[in-house]
């Protein structure tokens, strides 16, 4: 499996079938998770955010995942999710509406396993958005 086949597959473990068990194999120990200006370490840190946004979406799914460039230990992707927002998230409360969200993702490998993660993500504003609609 190659590394964009395997971060499709790891990313559709993790969000659409909540498989937690994958973590190990699939990230380094000292994983570290960029998201906006926070930064993030740790298996414990994958497993809680894949826990909160299953509960908040349980019906999460990968609409289109796209591989805009390669170097030899990263790789810069487009993902597409939607689902049905059922629970509290980030503070916003359930809107019980369908939304569409997208994220850029640049990962960095470290062997066969993912590194570091630098994301760029819309889910809040679309939470919100949600809140919004009438």
């Amino acid at each position: 499996m190659n590394r964009e086949e395997k971060l499709e597959y790891i990313a559709k473990q993790l969000f659409e079938q909540g498989n937690i068990e994958i973590i190990d194999s699939a990230f380094v120990e000292s994983y570290i998770g960029h998201y906006g200006d926070k930064k993030h370490t740790g298996h414990k840190f994958v497993k809680q955010f894949i826990g909160k946004l299953r509960l908040a979406i349980p019906d999460i799914k990968i609409l289109k995942i796209e591989f805009l460039s390669q170097t030899e230990n990263r790789i810069t992707w487009q993902r597409t999710f939607c689902g049905t927002h059922k629970a509290e998230m980030q503070g916003i409360p359930a809107s019980m509406k369908k939304l569409k969200w997208n994220e850029i993702v640049v990962t960095r490998f470290e062997g066969e396993k993912i590194a570091e993660d630098w994301v760029v993500s819309d889910l809040a504003f679309q939470l919100i958005k949600q809140t919004k609609k009438k």
